[in-house]
């Protein structure tokens, strides 16, 4: 099969639909299909051979966040050769309301188009103020797909429709084989030891790494041994703010990392911290870390209890709580037999996360807009291999 798949952001910045986007193609790809990925990205970036670029991308606030975005009248007519070139069977846009490159190629397809909605906003007067335009993108989506319920809740709440719930996915085995990093994460004893472990951009107040830094503040002086270990994009002098300045040599930051050394850095942790405080629809990095044998700890949103399983697979705080965070790390850090149990755990749920396994699910929904376009139906072998 021939899929033409549309992602809005730039892959000049990492992302989570990015990552989910470079996966699932690479997940489809493994199965056998033929596969081209249209995203912003300036023309000399380091890409995967099947990202077609489609230009620079400017900053766009969006969710709480800052998302880069293209377009415009350039950006539509690359959108319009890509789909002629491609003659695709299927097209499948990510995240269509958002101003760039996905609600282009919705209104310029021909064929079948399948949506994916990654965010879960509740709040519905943008998206009153703005029907009209949705509408006429959403007459033109064959199929719909929702990474999470929360996600899903918004197509029945608001936009007149439901979707199919298809979690992100993980590559399992990517995480689990990975090599942690030189010297980490080292003795975890009770009283003492233990790696804390937080990616994310830990200037966003969404992100909670203030509750996060307030936790290891109060418990770090109890255990001489205890370290936090920190990777995402942001100023050093920030991670500091509030911390004491005999703690700071106990964190240590790497910055911006690879997608092989984010797997080496869960890889390299005791107990991985979600301590998020609002805006999450999902939870990729729980099942990142859940994949690489990490004990997960993360605050009490609904989206992360959903990927916890109710807390069977992880343990759950009260959100914005730094306390009681404090009091949930000391324990695990204690109980080498809960850390164990809340592991096992959590590799059997992260099971039905594995990339194959869900772009088999996405594959189910090609054949149904497929069919439901020009009544061509998907061949057994198309779906791949069991």
């Amino acid at each position: 099969m021939r899929i033409g798949i549309v992602c809005p952001y730039s892959f000049d910045v990492p992302g989570g639909v990015q990552n989910h986007i470079v996966d699932l193609a690479e997940a489809l790809i493994g199965l056998g299909h033929e596969v081209s990925v249209l995203a912003p990205a300036d023309e000399d970036s380091p890409l995967p051979s099947y990202v077609v670029p489609a230009g620079r991308s400017v900053p766009f606030p969006y969710n709480g966040s800052v998302a880069r975005i293209t377009f415009g009248p350039v950006s539509t007519a690359r959108v319009r050769r890509w789909l002629s070139r491609g003659q695709f069977d299927v097209l499948h846009v990510h995240e269509p309301f958002v101003l760039s490159l996905s609600l282009l190629a919705v209104l310029s397809a021909r064929g079948p188009v399948v949506a994916t909605f990654h965010t879960a906003m509740t709040r519905s007067r943008a998206l009153a103020v703005a029907q009209g335009m949705l509408q006429l993108v959403l007459e033109r989506i064959t199929a719909r797909i929702a990474v999470s319920a929360l996600a899903r809740k918004l197509q029945v709440e608001h936009l007149d429709g439901g979707a199919v719930e298809i979690p992100n996915g993980v590559a399992v085995a990517k995480f689990a084989d990975a090599e942690p990093l030189p010297g980490w994460p080292g003795p975890c004893g009770p009283g003492q030891g233990g790696t804390l472990g937080f990616l994310g951009r830990f200037t966003e107040t969404r992100k909670g790494f203030g509750v996060l830094r307030d936790a290891f503040v109060a418990l770090a002086p109890e255990r001489p041994g205890l370290r936090l270990l920190v990777a995402g994009p942001g100023d050093q002098a920030d991670l500091y703010e509030g911390v004491p300045p005999e703690l700071r040599d106990r964190i240590t930051f790497l910055g911006r990392v690879s997608e092989e050394d984010k797997a080496r850095m869960l890889r390299s942790v005791d107990l991985y911290v979600a301590p998020n405080i609002g805006g999450e629809s999902f939870g990729m990095i729980l099942t990142e870390a859940m994949a690489a044998g990490a004990t997960v700890v993360a605050s009490d949103l609904d989206a992360f209890r959903r990927v916890l399983d109710g807390g069977r697979a992880g343990e759950i705080f009260p959100t914005g709580d730094a306390q009681a965070l404090r009091g949930t790390l000391a324990r695990l850090l204690d109980d080498p037999v809960r850390r164990a149990e809340l592991s096992a755990c959590a590799q059997e749920v992260v099971a039905a996360f594995d990339w194959p396994t869900v772009a088999r699910r996405v594959l189910e929904v090609y054949a149904t807009a497929i069919e439901a376009t020009d009544g061509r139906v998907l061949d057994e072998e198309w779906i791949g291999p069991t």
